[in-house]
């Protein structure tokens, strides 16, 4: 039993995380409609969208629908519970629903294409990072990262638009305009991104060049300027919820512990991105396909753009 829990106690740390946080924010009233229907919602799209399929094919692509979609019902969501400014709650409404919907469709046109017929490539290597733990029961470890996920969204991804939603705050500050332009700022240069990879793949194949590895635009500052640009999109609302404090009256406990959870939630997505489903995945197999890219990642940075 002891050998068992210190083999999981990673998976058990991050459930328990999962259980505190909610339960920190449960405490608060204005809160706890908005808690219930997110959770009941992200559990019943993860349910049917990707636990199910998953179960029955053995592929946990199917998150790649999930998740987005989780996120755009907390938008629709952060709209009608929203308790605050009608402003604040229509930008972070469609904040979350834009995100989501341009992720969920994109997903939805793999889908249509046949790309989800095998498993994507980051999570084929999901099963490498199992075995080295020591987790040799895929069907398990399967369900357990697509309800990660789904529990991700049911808390730490669902609190900047909570605090935001229910700020009552009657006017918009500078600084809050300059979180939402960073937000802007960050989606666009996340879509140029992809936009370039496309393109470069495009003309590779028009040019019968196989296995090129893309180092023009963005992708010359670093390695996933995509990836980089997702995680500063939610440290923008991580930002935009630490201002919406000001306008609550929480105990120091309680404030203590939402400052703790949303800075948390910067190093998820940071952890989610470069290690889990982003970063060394993609560039585990572009390094077998690609002769180049060793070249590529001495002279390029992994994650942070290195400008000069």
């Amino acid at each position: 039993m002891l050998s068992i829990l210190i083999k999981n106690k990673s998976r058990i740390f991050h459930l328990t995380l999962f259980v505190i946080s909610f339960l920190v924010f449960f405490q608060i009233d204005s809160y706890k409609d908005f808690l219930m229907a997110n959770l009941l919602i992200q559990v019943s799209v993860f349910l049917l969208i990707a636990c199910i399929p998953a179960y029955l094919t053995q592929r946990m692509s199917y998150v790649d629908i999930a998740w987005p979609f989780g996120l755009v019902s907390i938008g629709v969501l952060s709209f009608f519970y929203g308790e605050g400014h009608i402003t604040r709650k229509i930008i972070i409404s469609l904040i979350y629903i834009i995100a989501g919907l341009r992720m969920g469709l994109g997903a939805l046109i793999l889908l249509k294409k046949g790309y989800l017929n095998k498993e994507l490539p980051r999570y084929q290597y999901q099963r490498i990072r199992w075995k080295k733990a020591g987790f040799f029961n895929d069907k398990f470890s399967i369900q357990y990262e697509i309800l990660f996920q789904c529990f991700a969204n049911s808390t730490f991804l669902v609190f900047p638009a909570l605090l935001i939603s229910n700020n009552n705050n009657d006017y918009i500050s500078a600084f809050e305009i300059i979180g939402c332009v960073v937000w802007i700022s960050f989606f666009v240069l996340e879509h140029i991104a992809d936009l370039q990879k496309q393109r470069f793949l495009v003309k590779s194949k028009k040019q019968k060049l196989k296995n090129q590895v893309c180092n023009i635009g963005l992708w010359k500052y670093t390695r996933h300027p995509n990836y980089f640009s997702e995680w500063m999109l939610w440290n923008s609302l991580i930002i935009l919820g630490l201002l919406s404090l000001n306008s609550y009256n929480f105990e120091n406990t309680i404030l203590i512990g939402i400052v703790i959870f949303l800075i948390y939630t910067s190093f998820l997505m940071y952890r989610t991105l470069v290690f889990l489903t982003g970063a060394i995945p993609s560039e585990y197999y572009s390094e077998q396909k690609r002769p180049f890219y060793k070249k590529y990642k001495e002279s390029t940075s992994r994650f942070f753009p290195k400008i000069f």
